[in-house]
């Protein structure tokens, strides 16, 4: 491998490490959801994490997945309308205060929540809180320096 593969592998590391939030806009029918789970795991994608907001005429459906690649390749392929962020994990501990402190480290910083829900799967046995929020690289350094774990994208898949 020379040198340049090796900038350009090093480059991109970070950013597949990301977790990453795909909200999908769908007609609110009975099934839908029960759909698309259905076409992930005919290619072995799981979904870690899920979030639904409901209006009368569609919903979103707000997704994490073990493998975000073959997640953008399936809606693509299906033409499912979807939109992309990056979210901040937070690993907590079963106790609520933990919840309260990440809350207070993002107030003190004056970080805004746009949405947040919790993690399906416990990674390393442990609850995780996924957020989205207004500034990214704020709510990390925030909570990274009040000594809370970020998970990335490696931690939460299978």
């Amino acid at each position: 491998m020379d040198l340049e593969s090796t900038e350009l592998k090093t480059a991109k590391s970070p950013q597949k490490e990301e977790v990453k939030q795909f909200s999908v806009f769908m007609e609110n029918k009975v099934g839908r959801l029960h759909d698309i789970v259905k076409m992930f795991s005919q290619h072995q994608v799981h979904v870690v994490a899920l979030s639904i907001l409901d209006t009368a005429d569609a919903a979103i459906v707000r997704l994490v997945v073990d493998d975000p690649d073959k997640a953008r390749a399936i809606f693509q392929e299906h033409a499912l309308a979807f939109t992309e962020v990056t979210l901040v994990v937070v690993e907590l501990s079963s106790s609520a205060a933990d919840l309260k402190a990440v809350l207070t480290a993002l107030l003190q910083a004056e970080c805004n929540i746009h949405s947040a829900y919790s993690l399906l799967t416990r990674p390393r046995g442990k609850a995780a809180l996924a957020l989205h929020v207004e500034d990214r690289e704020c709510a990390a350094s925030v909570l990274s320096a009040n000594q809370f774990k970020l998970l990335t994208q490696r931690d939460i898949s299978r």
